[in-house]
């Protein structure tokens, strides 16, 4: 299997976020659906923890609890402002149960 181990399916609430650390790196997670995202958990605008922020579903987001920048789940882009730089996407996979998490090397976007 490749990736870390990020937690259990079970441990993912539908539309809210979840920071795990993995090989010292912050992440959160988002369960929306059936489809489980990870991006880096820190905000690229004030360096704080993405995953204390509001999902927004509709928009398969992640809002900056600071600021209310939003970032895209899917591609890291920072879609509102005062953010304007990305964060890391990084690849998830789910066996069994389990959430497994490839980060990405470099900040690049890693599917």
């Amino acid at each position: 299997m490749s990736g870390i181990r990020a937690c259990a399916l079970a441990d993912l609430a539908a539309g809210a976020a979840l920071r795990v650390v993995l090989d010292g790196h912050p992440v959160a997670l988002v369960r929306l659906d059936d489809q489980v995202h990870a991006i880096d958990d820190t905000c690229s605008h004030a360096e704080v923890s993405l995953a204390e922020g509001q999902v927004d579903a509709d928009e398969c987001a992640l809002e900056c609890w600071k600021h209310g920048s939003l970032f895209d789940l899917r591609t890291g882009e920072a879609l509102t402002l005062p953010a304007i730089r990305p964060v890391a996407v990084h690849k998830t996979t789910v066996v069994a149960d389990e959430v497994f998490v490839t980060l990405a090397e470099d900040g690049v976007v890693n599917r």
